[in-house]
């Protein structure tokens, strides 16, 4: 099974996350590919069989030109990746038509309720619905500290998280595939 996770990351926590969920997705045997959106054509979608897709929590949704151009002027960001323009929003709107193709989303957020905080996930979510994806999980969240760093263990959750979904993907396409 080929597998692509794509981000974009604000401040380095969104890539910490798809990192980790790439991990996980290979101890399940899993052919993974871990990699920015702006390095990643939206064409390629049509050589895989799952499609995850990240962000960050911004302004409470995917981040737009001023959200990201705060995080490229914050001092306190040491992250060397700062998201080119124009971002993941474009990127989704580029996809082509997914096939019924299986999909996730995940987001990087601070904790508390969605309805306070946001979701990049659930707007991600609904744009590879849009292009023809079959949400294979539901998206999930991944929560950061008001200073701007990974919440302890949140990145170990997320490999685990992956696991787990790799494991039960891989099941159901066994069967899928069985005669």
């Amino acid at each position: 099974m080929r597998a692509a996770v794509v981000y974009e990351s604000l401040y380095g926590n969104t890539a910490s996350i798809a990192e980790a969920i790439g991990r996980g997705l290979r101890s399940t045997g899993m052919e993974v590919t871990v990699v920015g959106f702006d390095a990643f054509s939206p064409s390629q979608v049509v050589d895989l069989d799952l499609l995850i897709v990240g962000a960050p929590t911004h302004a409470h949704g995917l981040s737009h030109h001023a959200t990201r151009e705060t995080a490229r002027d914050d001092e306190q960001n040491r992250f060397e990746g700062a998201t080119p323009e124009p971002g993941l929003r474009d990127w989704l709107h580029d996809l082509p038509d997914g096939a019924a193709r299986a999909s996730v989303a995940f987001d990087t957020r601070l904790h508390g309720p969605k309805l306070l905080t946001g979701s990049a996930a659930k707007t991600i979510e609904s744009k590879l619905e849009d292009h023809g994806f079959q949400v294979a999980a539901p998206a999930e969240s991944f929560e950061v500290t008001k200073e701007n760093t990974l919440a302890a263990g949140e990145e170990a959750r997320a490999e685990a998280w992956a696991a787990d979904m790799g494991s039960l993907l891989e099941t159901v396409l066994d069967e899928e595939q069985a005669p």
